[in-house]
C-alpha cells in the first residue's frame, strides 16, 4: 500500500512538472491573396487594435517561419546545409483559445511548448528600449538562435548564414502577416541579456528578432 501511495504521489510530481503542450491547428496552403498582392502590401506597422487573433491565425503565422513542408523536414525558410539554427519562441497577451505566456514553437510536431505562464509583453517591451509596439501587439514572434549548428559546418561564414536565414524567416512572416489582414515589424534593437532572461532561453541561443503582431487600425 505504501509503495502504491508513494507511486502515485511520484506520478503526480512529474505530470506537474511537464511542460503543457498545444497542438496547433493545421495550417492552410493556400489562400484568396496573391503573393504579388502580399509584396505590394508588406509595410512595416507598428500601431494595432486592442483586439485578439485566433489560435488559427497563430499556427499559420509559426507554420509561415520554421514550419515543415516535406517528408525530409524541410522548411518553410531556406537553411544553410538544412540545419536549421533558428528557435521560434511566441508571446501571447491577447489570443482567443490560448493562455498567455511564452511559448516555444516545435516545427516538427506543429505544437507550442510552454516556457512561462503569464502576459509577458510589457517585460519584453521594456527588455526593448520601451518600444510601445511589443506591448500592444497580440503576440509577439522571438527569433533566436543556436550558431553551433552552423559554425561547426562552416566556421565563421556560418554567421553570415544565420543571419541570411532569419531574413528569409521574418518575410514570411511579414507576407503571411499581409495575408491575414494583420500588421507585424521587425525589430532588432534590444538588450540581448535582458531578452534572454525574459524569455528564459538556453545559453546556448542568441535573440535575433522580435515581430510584434497585431490586428492593424
Amino acid at each position: 500500500m505504501l509503495f502504491i501511495l508513494c507511486l502515485s504521489i511520484l506520478t503526480a510530481v512529474r505530470q506537474s512538472m511537464s511542460p503543457e503542450i498545444i497542438k496547433l491547428p493545421k495550417p492552410k496552403y493556400d489562400s484568396k491573396t496573391s503573393v504579388e498582392k502580399t509584396l505590394l502590401e508588406r509595410r512595416s506597422i507598428r500601431e494595432y487594435k486592442d483586439a485578439p487573433l485566433t489560435i488559427e491565425e497563430v499556427s499559420q503565422l509559426l507554420w509561415s517561419a520554421q514550419g515543415i513542408t516535406t517528408p525530409q523536414g524541410f522548411r518553410t525558410a531556406p537553411s544553410a546545409g538544412a540545419l536549421y539554427p533558428l528557435e521560434v519562441y511566441i508571446v501571447v497577451g491577447n489570443v482567443t483559445n490560448l493562455s498567455n505566456g511564452i511559448y516555444k514553437y516545435k516545427p516538427q510536431k506543429h505544437e507550442l511548448i510552454m516556457i512561462t505562464k503569464g502576459d509577458k509583453r510589457k517585460e519584453l517591451c521594456l527588455s526593448a528600449l520601451g518600444q510601445s509596439c511589443i506591448k500592444d501587439g497580440a503576440i509577439n514572434i522571438v527569433f533566436s538562435a543556436v550558431y553551433e549548428r552552423v559554425t561547426k559546418r562552416y566556421g565563421e561564414r556560418g554567421i553570415r548564414y544565420v543571419h541570411m536565414e532569419v531574413g528569409h524567416s521574418a518575410q514570411n512572416v511579414s507576407l503571411q502577416a499581409i495575408s491575414l489582414n494583420l500588421g507585424t515589424v521587425v525589430i532588432g534593437a534590444f538588450y540581448d541579456d535582458k531578452v534572454k532572461k525574459v524569455m528564459n532561453m538556453p545559453d546556448e541561443e542568441e535573440p535575433l528578432y522580435i515581430m510584434p503582431v497585431g490586428r492593424v487600425e
